[in-house]
C-alpha cells in the first residue's frame, strides 16, 4: 500500500532572493510559469524572484506572487515527475498553490488572485495600520483569555494557531502593546515580528467584499483531492462555499496546528513542504509526536527536488 503524502505550502515570511531561479533555467515549464506571471502581474516579479532586491520583493503585492509562482513552479515539476498528494495545506498565502494542487483552481487564476489579494491587503495596511507579536511559550486558552482582556484598546485577535505554543496575534499597536506585557507578566515570550500589516486580523476587513467579488469571475472546481482550509481546518467540495472561506480567510485564525493534527490522525506518511524554506516543516517538528515515523521532506529548489523524487 503506498504512503499516504500531504503537501504543505508556505506563505509569506518564507521568501529568500534566488528562489526558483534554477528551475526557470532547467525547465521550460517553469519559465513559462514566471513569464505568465509577470503578465499577469504587469510587472517583473521573476526578476523580484531571481535577484530581488529583498526590500523590493517583501512589498506585500511583490511577495504574494512571487511566493505563489515558486510554488507552483515546484508543484509543476513534482507533478511531471508522477508525484501526487492525498492530502493538501497551505499557510495562509500558501492556499492558493494548494487550491492549485487539489484541482479547485487553474495556474492563471491562482496567479491573478494573489495578485489582487497582495493588492488590497497592502491597500487596506496603509489605510488601518497595525502589526503582529509572536507569542512563545503559551497554549490557545491562555492566549485567548489575554486577547478578551486587551480588547479595549483596540482591534486585536489571533491571526495563526502555528503549534502548540507559538501563536501570533495581530492587530492594532496599543493592544499589542498591551497584550504583550501581560504574556511577559506570565513569564512567556512575545516577539514583534516585521510585518507590514495586521494580516487576519478585522483591520482587513474591507478587502473581504471585494475580493469576494473579484473571485466571481474565476472558475473554481470541485477538488479532486482533500484540502484542509485555514479559516475552518475542515475540507470543503462546494465551489462556492470554498470563494467564501477564501474571503473570510483574510480576517479568520489561520488553524495550522489543528490542521496538523488532524493530517497525522488521518495517517499522512510523507509530508512535502513545496515551496522556500522550511518554515512549516520546522512548526510539523514541534507538532508530531516525538516517536512518530512520519518522513518530512523540503521541496524548495532544483536539488531538493531530485533529492526528494529518488527517495521515493
Amino acid at each position: 500500500m503506498a504512503p499516504r503524502v500531504a503537501f504543505l505550502f508556505p506563505g509569506q515570511g518564507s521568501q529568500v532572493v534566488g528562489m526558483g531561479k534554477d528551475l526557470a533555467e532547467v525547465s521550460s515549464k517553469a519559465k513559462e510559469l514566471f513569464d505568465k506571471t509577470d503578465e499577469i502581474c504587469k510587472k517583473p516579479i521573476s526578476r523580484l524572484c531571481f535577484e530581488g532586491p529583498m526590500a523590493e520583493l517583501t512589498i506585500t503585492e511583490n511577495l504574494q506572487p512571487a511566493i505563489t509562482a515558486v510554488s507552483l513552479a515546484l508543484l509543476s515539476l513534482l507533478q511531471e515527475e508522477g508525484v501526487r498528494a492525498e492530502l493538501c495545506a497551505g499557510h495562509s498565502l500558501g492556499e492558493y498553490p494548494a487550491l492549485v494542487s487539489c484541482g479547485v483552481l487553474k495556474v492563471e487564476d491562482a496567479i491573478r488572485l494573489v495578485n489582487k489579494r497582495g493588492q488590497l491587503m497592502q491597500r487596506e495596511a496603509e489605510l488601518h495600520p497595525g502589526g503582529m507579536v509572536a507569542v512563545v511559550g503559551m497554549d490557545i486558552e491562555e492566549v485567548e483569555g489575554i486577547v478578551n482582556s486587551s480588547r479595549g484598546k483596540g482591534v486585536l485577535s489571533i491571526a495563526n494557531h502555528n503549534s502548540r505554543q507559538q501563536i501570533v496575534l495581530t492587530g492594532e499597536r496599543e493592544a499589542l502593546s498591551a497584550a504583550s506585557k501581560m504574556v511577559k507578566e506570565k513569564g512567556a515570550k512575545a516577539i514583534p515580528l516585521k510585518v507590514s500589516g495586521a494580516w487576519h486580523s478585522d483591520l482587513m476587513r474591507g478587502a473581504v467584499q471585494e475580493f469576494r467579488a473579484y473571485m466571481n469571475g474565476m472558475e473554481f472546481s470541485e477538488p479532486t483531492s482533500t484540502m484542509l482550509f485555514n479559516a475552518t481546518a475542515a475540507p470543503e467540495t462546494n465551489p462556492e462555499v470554498i470563494k467564501d472561506i477564501m474571503a473570510s480567510q483574510l480576517i479568520s485564525r489561520v488553524r495550522w496546528f489543528e490542521i496538523m493534527e488532524k493530517m497525522l490522525q488521518q495517517g499522512v506518511e510523507i509530508f512535502v513542504e513545496v515551496g522556500p524554506k522550511n518554515v512549516l516543516t520546522g512548526l510539523l517538528k514541534k507538532i508530531a509526536p516525538k516517536q512518530s515515523d512520519i518522513k518530512m521532506f523540503n521541496v524548495g529548489d532544483l536539488e531538493s527536488l531530485k533529492g526528494f523524487v529518488a527517495s521515493l
